[in-house]
């Protein structure tokens, strides 16, 4: 039942030859990584113009030179980005590069960044999306909460049933939404080429005002930066990108900057000249449209566009988490579960975790997560900063042809980044702290999971001068994940009950780690016979149990018991065992309710 359920709601599973054809091209991955990016185009102007009204409505003409500010920041960026694509092919996101070019704290300093980052751009974008929704429909607004709930597990099946199928339906409501902003920027231009807008709504550019002051401009500056927050998205996901992977990145990375600049300088451009004014009920963008075309079919399909992308634009987060998730567990500096692909050869554990933690943060913020922006956006700056500065060091001590360029491309893109971070930090200090608090506990958990891969490698490497407990003196199957004492410790026990009829067993997802395998096993244990399983669905279960299944049906009728042993960790915390433990304990279960099998597992006490 729970197979057929699973099965509806995230497909068949797939083969892991098909794994090419989970490869995104270009027009569904400039849907799909961009919608972040190209959504804050809905909220990044209002912030500059929230800034500017402090001072008062005269003010508002810096938004312009505030937002060709923003457009050479992400000039910088793009320009830098697509320098770490081809760099770091294999996915280059802000941990690889500053690990590889800062040092290893500096790179989980911009990991950690990056996970809590991606939790709340679920959160955020879904919640406002929602308040999106509920404005318009006043009598949901009580169920806030519920609304984002169902829409965040929605988009976790989404993503569960891989990535080519969630970017065929996300792609449309992203190009949809595009595509009306083009509209409501080319007749916004046209009336105001045609003389229909008044110049006097707006005050002319240049004017002084009395109050404005550069701390004021900066912080208005950093406030609409936060339109750049998902830029980054697309060379983390570069795995996902059909081949040629990097020139196509790096194509889609260009055609995202050019659709962010033109949609954020037209929505400026037309708030300026308009003299629109943020309000608390209504968004500027909002407002424009109202100016433009008036309660008409067109303003309701921008507005419906807007609020389906801002839920849309949780995908970015679904879409880059899992791989650095990916890039942090092969370093071991988290479970390395979130490596292994799932039926629908995504990191399905990455994806789950994602979607909880997003649900429980918009349950304990009650849907209302708009203070969180801020932190938001400083989770991505501080990313960006150390990737810059990364870039800079690897040029400098590389200095491939053309360095000189790519070294000022980065120096100025992590000069503006770090500015943007520190004025962030100096103006909402209130609203961005946890920061400060929640990095090095993250930090500190990463090295704590480190330490502890580390010291179980080291009491199970083979090649290590402590011996294997040696244990003095059916057919018994012995499940084997690799060359390690746990497995010798578990065959000396096996061999002391049997010493004939030992069938180890090896479950393999490709096929050169099959051969390689049998290769390295013929030489450590060429008296123990070992059969090796091929799974291309990546499923340890079913083909061990499928396998003991017929070793039993046979073995009954020989009379034989069939003892199946099960290589276990037990050390004295009980996180530690779950982390190595979570195979053994699911082949345990399967296996516990065969009639005619003996199943048990075999200890190996490591050190404290």
């Amino acid at each position: 039942m729970v197979s057929s359920v699973k099965r509806f709601l995230i497909g068949r599973p797939l083969k892991s030859t098909e794994l090419g054809e989970q490869k995104l091209n270009k027009t569904k991955a400039l849907a799909i990584l961009s919608s972040d990016a190209l959504s804050s185009v809905a909220y990044g102007p209002e912030q500059i113009l929230l800034v500017l009204m402090t001072v008062s409505a005269a003010a508002f003409w810096y938004s312009m030179p505030i937002a060709f500010g923003v457009l050479i920041l992400l000039t910088a960026l793009i320009l830098s980005y697509r320098q770490i694509i081809y760099a770091y092919p294999q996915g280059g996101d802000a941990y690889v590069v500053s690990k590889t070019n800062l040092g290893t704290n500096p790179g989980l300093i911009a990991g950690g960044s990056l996970l809590v980052d991606y939790i709340l751009t679920v959160a955020v974008s879904v919640s406002a999306g929602t308040d999106a929704i509920t404005s318009a429909f006043p009598a949901l607004h009580e169920y806030n909460v519920m609304i984002a709930v169902i829409f965040v597990v929605l988009l976790t099946l989404l993503n569960l049933r891989g990535v080519t199928e969630s970017a065929s339906v996300l792609a449309y409501p992203v190009y949809l939404f595009v595509l009306a902003l083009f509209i409501l920027i080319g007749v916004g231009l046209f009336r105001i080429a045609t003389g229909e807008v008044p110049p006097d709504l707006h005050t002319p550019a240049g004017t002084p005002v009395a109050g404005i002051s550069l701390f004021i401009l900066l912080r208005a500056f950093a406030s609409g930066s936060s339109a750049l927050t998902g830029v980054e998205a697309i060379s983390n996901a570069i795995p996902n990108f059909k081949s040629p992977a990097p020139v196509n990145a790096a194509k889609t990375l260009t055609a995202m900057g050019l659709l962010l600049a033109l949609l954020f300088w037209g929505i400026v451009y037309l708030a300026y000249y308009y003299g629109i004014s943020p309000l608390a009920e209504v968004t500027v963008v909002s407002q424009i449209a109202e100016e433009t075309f008036g309660r008409t079919f067109m303003y309701f399909f921008i507005q419906g566009t807007t609020a389906l992308i801002l839920i849309l634009a949780a995908n970015t987060g679904y879409s880059a988490f899992p791989l650095l998730a990916v890039n942090l567990a092969q370093d071991k500096f988290i479970p390395r579960m979130f490596t292994f692909r799932g039926d629908r050869l995504g990191y399905s554990n990455g994806i789950m975790i994602l979607g909880a933690a997003s649900i429980l943060l918009i349950i304990l913020f009650g849907g209302h997560t708009e203070n969180l922006i801020p932190l938001y956006a400083v989770g991505v700056f501080i990313p960006f900063t150390l990737s810059q500065t990364g870039m800079m060091v690897k040029w400098l001590r590389e200095k491939p042809k053309g360095w000189v360029t790519k070294f000022v491309i980065n120096t100025t893109g992590a000069l503006i980044s770090f500015v943007v971070t520190i004025v962030f930090f100096l103006t909402k200090f209130v609203q961005v702290w946890p920061v400060l608090v929640f990095l090095p506990i993250i930090i500190y958990l990463f090295h704590r999971i480190k330490m502890h891969y580390e010291a179980v490698g080291d009491q199970l490497r083979i090649t290590t001068c402590e011996p294997a407990v040696p244990i003095e003196g059916n057919i018994i199957i012995v499940p084997v994940s690799g060359i390690t004492h746990v497995v010798e410790n578990s065959l000396n026990y096996a061999k002391s009950l049997s010493p004939e009829r030992i069938i180890a067993v090896y479950v393999a997802f490709e096929r050169e780690e099959e051969k390689k395998f049998e290769e390295k096993w013929s030489k450590w244990q060429p008296d123990v016979r070992l059969v090796t399983l091929h799974s291309q669905y990546r499923s340890i279960i079913q083909p061990l149990t499928k396998f003991v299944d017929t070793v039993e049906h046979k073995a009954r009728e020989s009379n034989y018991q069939v003892t199946v042993l099960i290589p276990q960790f037990i050390r004295k915390k009980g996180w530690h065992n779950f982390l190595h433990n979570q195979s053994s304990l699911l082949i345990r279960a399967f296996l516990l309710y065969r009639r005619n099998v003996v199943v048990t597992t075999v200890p190996y006490h490591l050190k404290k």
